[in-house]
């Protein structure tokens, strides 16, 4: 998938991923896609809730060898 920014969380527990990928968001612009990887499982979780909270689209997430990947869509 195409994406604008990415972000590397990887090692960060919550609520960490959760608030570098807020900031990096408030940092683009509306329908730019960021990239974020991160290592903590609670993320699967945390950022579908997000996602939900904030208006953002979260268009995937996939797990691979321990890592997760999500791809946001700003709002």
């Amino acid at each position: 998938m195409n994406f604008d920014k990415e972000l590397d969380a990887r090692g960060l527990n919550c609520p960490l991923p959760i608030l570098r990928c807020k900031k990096s968001l408030n940092e683009m612009t509306s329908g730019l896609i960021l990239k974020v990887i991160s290592t903590d499982p609670g993320s699967v979780k945390d950022f579908a809730a997000f996602a939900k909270q904030t208006g953002n689209e979260l268009l995937s997430s996939s797990e691979a060898g321990g890592e997760y990947t999500f791809f946001l869509k700003k709002k």
